[in-house]
């Protein structure tokens, strides 16, 4: 299974985890990165999000991301083909971010979106050219 995180799972684990939305959401972005190490599971990132990584204001925070993104299986180079496609999904309506990231996670081939922006789930619901699945991370627990 191919993973895409966008940068609101990364974070998460950092949120206010009085919320139990947010804890079992942590909790399970931890269990999927954990679980990244199995070889049926690939972990598909991009430039895009580190650069958003490298744009974190908190030095132990954003050294934290990208010690654990350089554990990517593969990043996706931002090129042409993503940027064009990036435009598509922003005229659809997607700010350019979410844009560049879902790019990114269709070149790469990945199976699935994850993501625990509430409006980006809605967005993406609301354009059905988008090329993979985009779910919160508590899409894991149906699945298993």
């Amino acid at each position: 299974m191919r993973i895409y995180l966008d940068m609101s799972c990364l974070n998460r684990p950092f949120d206010d985890q009085t919320q139990l939305r947010i804890r079992l959401e942590s909790e399970t972005i931890i269990f999927i990165l954990q679980n990244f190490n199995l070889p049926q599971w690939e972990w598909i990132s991009s430039e895009i999000l580190q650069l958003e990584i490298e744009h974190i204001p908190v030095v132990e925070m954003r050294e934290h991301l990208l010690l654990l993104a350089s554990r990517a299986h593969h990043v996706v180079r931002l090129q042409q083909k993503e940027a064009k496609r990036a435009q598509q999904l922003k005229r659809m309506g997607l700010n350019a971010f979410d844009a560049l990231h879902i790019a990114c996670a269709e070149s790469g081939n990945a199976d699935i979106f994850l993501t625990s922006d509430q409006k980006l789930l809605e967005q993406a619901t609301q354009i059905d050219k988008i090329n993979l699945s985009v779910v919160n991370p508590l899409w894991l627990l149906e699945v298993l």
